[in-house]
């Protein structure tokens, strides 16, 4: 588990030192990742920071955001070591900041343990199948981490708000997913569900400034303007949602992301808790000597093969 007594660990100056570093030279790779206001006016960007005169520090934000990375890799190299399995599911309003998180959580990891899954609008072939059949070959193995950027809860959600799928449908699902979930559980996934909450609001400012940014506006489709007209019928449905599939053996756990930095920060501390990962022994790491054959000579390859150096 992670040490909640950090501070005062006597390594503490050990791990002072590795996050300035790693600070310093990460800086430009982190920067390019939070960079999110690229292409905006003044204006529009005077009008969001208006709006959020309370955001986290960046320097707070970003020690933090490599302490908990590091702790992440700490539960891939457990999940590893002892064949967990992990599944963890982001579901939420539109613009509400999962791949954000999902980024920052994956950021460092490798990626043949954790991998993210957003599958696409259901085939013709899928749409007849059993509702949790396209889902299940995709939950984790053991020694995997597989993230759920929206998951089978597009039925209570989205499916059923745009009526792409009819009330006995949706009142099947009820009844089914929360068996299903125990189902998970009983064969030792350790299973989490976040939704991610914004306000009115917020969710509208984010929906403007991805219009007017020509690097965003790919993330805005049809279904997310509707959801600015069903808002009402969103939320019903998420009431309903969490009445129903909010089990003992997989709760739901909400985070509040009007602030897109402490939502992260908050998501990932809060996932640590949630794992029962232990520090994993490695052997120690020793660089072997080069062979050198005297009679090797490196052959000069034409200059078509080399990419340009532009920069």
């Amino acid at each position: 588990m992670m040490d909640d007594q950090y501070d005062d660990d006597p390594l503490d100056d050990m791990h002072k030192d590795w996050l300035e570093a790693e600070l310093e030279e990460t800086l430009d790779e982190t920067f390019e990742l939070e960079f999110s206001e690229p292409m905006l006016s003044r204006e529009i960007r005077k009008i969001y920071r208006n709006a959020h005169p309370d955001l986290l520090d960046r320097r707070v934000y970003f020690r933090n955001l490599l302490r908990l990375q590091a702790e992440l890799i700490k539960v891939q190299d457990w999940v590893e070591a002892t064949g967990a399995k992990v599944c963890i599911l982001f579901e939420g309003r539109d613009s509400a900041g999962k791949g954000g998180v999902i980024k920052r959580i994956t950021q460092r990891l490798n990626p043949r343990v954790a991998r993210v899954v957003a599958l696409p609008a259901p085939n013709r072939r899928e749409q007849s199948s059993w509702y949790f059949q396209r889902y299940v070959p995709h939950l984790p193995a053991g020694g995997e981490i597989v993230l759920f950027d929206r998951s089978w809860y597009n039925r209570a959600g989205v499916e059923r708000v745009m009526g792409f799928a009819t009330e006995d449908q949706v009142e099947l699902f009820f009844r089914d997913v929360p068996e299903f979930e125990r189902m998970l559980v009983r064969n030792g996934i350790i299973l989490l569900k976040y939704w991610f909450s914004i306000t009115d609001a917020e969710q509208q400012l984010r929906f403007q400034v991805r219009i007017h940014d020509p690097m965003k506006q790919w993330k805005l489709s049809p279904m997310d303007l509707q959801s600015r007209v069903r808002w009402e019928q969103y939320t019903k449905a998420k009431e309903e949602m969490f009445a129903r599939t909010n089990i003992p053996e997989a709760p739901w756990y909400i985070v509040e992301g009007n602030d897109k930095k402490r939502e992260r920060l908050n998501c990932i501390e809060h996932i640590l808790t949630k794992i029962p990962y232990e520090p994993v022994e490695h052997e120690k790491v020793e660089l072997p000597e080069r062979r050198y054959n005297p009679d090797y000579e490196r052959k000069v390859l034409p200059d078509e093969l080399y990419v340009p150096k532009v920069y």
